[in-house]
């Protein structure tokens, strides 16, 4: 493979946590509470359940679910990953396309308690599986309908797997080209289909992350160049490799990451935004609602259909999303249910928002996520608010206080109220855990009845 590749599988290899800056640590530990209390919420969606149902068992690592079942490594780091792709509420890289941490952390907690990591091992592999993912997707052109679901992320997830399995450099490189012949090529038209399928991509990286150390350690090979090949030509468009070792060591990408509170596809949050500013001054109720009209860049106007299908493709309805929110005053993981789909209220309110494409706003993406939102109400009176990126981007950060009320939120969905403030203040010292086993111990402990 390319020296490019071989000196990043090399950083992968050597890099420690006594390397990594206070305020990156910090971060880090962030992306890891934010993603597990995702994961357990989601894996209690019913279509993750019965999943579980038909294919959990065995032993080697937990199941982050309600009875936290053992399974294989393989099986548990899959189930994790699609639990936590189900809801909508993973955090994501902020200039390129993808949700790493929650493609990469399944993986390295399975991987991890497998081989009895301690926590800065898993700590180390989550921050270095995603800075793998960022410096890929940096230099990757997708596919123009192709989500990023078990695209370059998977790559970083087997990068972050064979660390946790002790591979030298040239193993991790081995293991990551090895991979390639593991990546997926998801539509996008999954998510606006209501498609939970583009789930099973996103949990497939986490089952690379275990599965493709072993193939490397079994004496497979790669082509050469395999990643260079597989992104290049395979499943994306392109793929450069100049900018991969760009700051290396310097720039960790986790600390660029986006979060979220609203339950919905990132790419709307903006104009989401921009209607709670809007709301909040007009102090309008949702019956004076008239009409609610979106302008924003092209990728966010596609989310425009009125009457999502269910759950999943209510996620990526712009109309639904700000109906929602008008009529239940949040657009978080409890309003925006399965109730929300066909509520009334909601629905009506729905047949009122407009979205449409301004070119020029499209222009400035993605280095900016312009939205335009007007709302006029029945006596006349409108209101309207721009913003040119939406909140919790790390220019526009949440507060740590906001981040951990959501943690609290969706752990208790599986976790005692007990049991979530006990695991948050666990992971605030994971640095120190002798292993892995020191949550999941906790987590059982816990659990809801």
């Amino acid at each position: 493979m390319g020296r490019q590749i071989e000196e990043l599988a090399k950083f992968v290899a050597t890099v420690t946590w006594d390397d990594v800056p206070d305020p990156v640590r910090y971060h880090t530990k962030m992306v890891l509470l934010d993603t597990l209390g995702v994961i357990l919420a989601g894996s209690a969606r019913p279509e993750v359940k019965q999943l579980r149902e038909r294919l959990a068992g065995g032993a080697g690592a937990t199941v982050f679910a309600s009875g936290w079942p053992s399974s294989d490594v393989r099986t548990a780091a899959l189930l994790n990953g699609i639990a936590g792709r189900s809801i909508e509420l993973c955090e994501g890289l902020r200039f390129v396309s993808g949700q790493a941490a929650m493609q990469v952390l399944p993986g390295a907690l399975a991987v991890g308690e497998q081989t009895g990591a301690t926590g800065r091992d898993m700590l180390m592999a989550l921050l270095l599986g995603y800075d793998v993912a960022a410096r890929l997707a940096e230099g990757f052109t997708p596919r123009p309908l192709a989500h990023q679901n078990g695209q370059v992320s998977l790559l970083a997830s087997a990068a972050a797997g064979a660390r946790l399995r002790g591979l030298d450099a040239a193993g991790i490189n081995r293991a990551m080209g090895i991979a390639t012949t593991l990546l997926l090529t998801p539509s996008y038209t999954n998510a606006v289909a209501g498609a939970t399928a583009l789930n099973v991509a996103g949990g497939m990286s986490g089952f690379a992350a275990a599965l493709a150390p072993d193939l490397a350690l079994a004496g497979f090979e790669p082509q050469e160049d395999a990643i260079e090949l597989a992104l290049g030509q395979l499943v994306g468009d392109g793929f450069r490799t100049d900018g991969v070792l760009d700051e290396l060591g310097k720039t960790w990408h986790i600390t660029q990451n986006y979060f979220r509170l609203y339950a919905c596809c990132n790419p709307i949050h903006p104009a989401l935004d921009c209607l709670v500013a809007a709301l909040a001054e007009l102090k309008a109720r949702p019956e004076e609602i008239v009409r609610i009209e979106c302008v924003t860049y092209r990728f966010a106007s596609v989310m425009r259909d009125p009457n999502p299908r269910n759950y999943f493709a209510s996620k990526y309805s712009f109309p639904h999303a700000a109906a929602t929110l008008a009529v239940r005053g949040s657009a978080g993981f409890a309003a925006l249910d399965d109730t929300a789909v066909h509520d009334p209220f909601i629905t009506a309110l729905r047949q009122r928002v407009t979205v449409a494409e301004d070119p020029a706003m499209t222009a400035l993406a993605p280095r900016l996520r312009p939205a335009r939102v007007t709302v006029e109400l029945k006596d006349g009176r409108r209101a309207t608010h721009d913003r040119d990126s939406h909140r919790g981007d790390f220019q526009d950060p949440f507060s740590e206080a906001e981040l951990r009320e959501k943690f609290r939120e969706l752990a208790v969905v599986v976790l005692t109220r007990k049991g979530a403030t006990l695991v948050e203040q666990a992971v605030d010292r994971c640095e120190e855990w002798d292993d892995v086993g020191v949550l999941t111990t906790l987590c059982r402990a816990n659990g809801r009845a």
